[in-house]
């Protein structure tokens, strides 16, 4: 056999379609529910190959919904487009009249929560003929072809991730910024380990991306500056990507903690109908247990021996405080 092409059955196999990752699924009756040993063959090729592809799937809104299921929770979206009756679905429908938003950046969904999405399932409803495509890139890939110096640099390094692109979805009014600061309140800057190790696997993943990470913890945002845009430029290396072309009734589950994607918006304004659920993950965590302030350290804002936060006695005050210190 083939060892591009892993067997269940003489109907079910999982082939590879990418040298570092993706892989075609055929043989999947969504029909009826997936029982135990096709779920765990089917997992076990996602960890494996970071990106499965099943075409002319034939499965349902609330099929998808199940077979997300299976790899646990749901989440619910803060801000993509979703239904109200059903808010794990998002549903996005682009054309003419509604221009694609933020999605033609690489990214790994969600990584401004304290524990990002473990996979995102997306199926193609209505998608045109021509242009569309979504990339996939391998960071674990990216991660194997640095130099050992470079991932000696990087491995026990943090980096804070924050909203990105949607705080612009707050207009610039009271109201406006009154809601942008309650949902900086549910979730507020988080860190990820730079180097993160995918918890069944083992291996190492570049775990920053230009959406949602803001700088190395320990390093001013110039500082970090230079090294995470090396760091997130390895997902623009062709090798490393899996480009895919949709077409109506194609489902793809991709693993979060090892893949980064890419929404190519050449298409627009044409219609492109997509479907989409997101599946619940663990909180980070790489291969080495470290604290990046205690490797980094900062050119500027020195710390007094000891440590600690140094703030040269400033600290936010009230109106009233400000006048009574006039007063003095």
């Amino acid at each position: 056999m083939d060892d591009v092409v892993k067997k269940l059955s003489s109907t079910l196999e999982i082939e590879q379609i990418g040298t570092y990752l993706g892989a075609e699924v055929h043989g999947v009756d969504f029909s009826k529910p997936l029982d135990n040993e096709t779920f765990e063959f089917i997992n076990a090729g996602l960890c494996e190959h970071g990106v499965l592809v099943f075409r002319d799937a034939n499965i349902t809104t609330e099929g998808q919904m199940a077979f997300g299921r299976m790899f646990g929770k749901l989440t619910v979206h803060p801000f993509s487009p979703n239904e109200e009756e059903r808010p794990e679905l998002i549903i996005f429908q682009n054309d003419e009249n509604n221009a694609p938003y933020s999605t033609d950046v690489w990214h790994s969904d969600e990584t401004f929560r304290e524990s990002p999405p473990m996979a995102t399932c997306l199926r193609a409803t209505d998608v045109p003929k021509v242009g569309g495509d979504t990339m996939f890139s391998s960071m674990s890939a990216a991660y194997e072809g640095l130099p050992d110096r470079m991932k000696t640099l990087i491995t026990g390094l943090e980096a804070i991730h924050d909203l990105g692109p949607f705080r612009r979805l707050f207009p610039n009014t009271p109201e406006g910024i009154k809601q942008r600061h309650e949902f900086e309140e549910m979730y507020p800057n988080v860190t990820h380990p730079v180097v993160r190790e995918h918890p069944v696997t083992g291996k190492l993943a570049i775990f920053v991306n230009p959406q949602f990470t803001i700088q190395i913890k320990g390093m001013t945002e110039a500082e970090s500056r230079p090294l995470l845009q090396q760091l997130f430029d390895l997902a623009k290396i062709p090798e490393y990507q899996y480009r895919h072309h949709w077409y109506n009734d194609t489902m793809i589950i991709w693993d979060n903690r090892s893949v980064q994607h890419y929404a190519v918006h050449d298409y627009w304004p044409k219609r492109r109908y997509m479907e989409r659920v997101t599946i619940e993950g663990d909180k980070t965590f790489g291969p080495v247990d470290a604290d990046a302030e205690d490797s980094v350290k900062s050119r500027k804002n020195p710390l007094p021996e000891g440590g600690g936060d140094n703030f040269g006695g400033h600290a936010p005050k009230r109106p009233h405080e400000r006048a009574a210190e006039k007063a003095k």
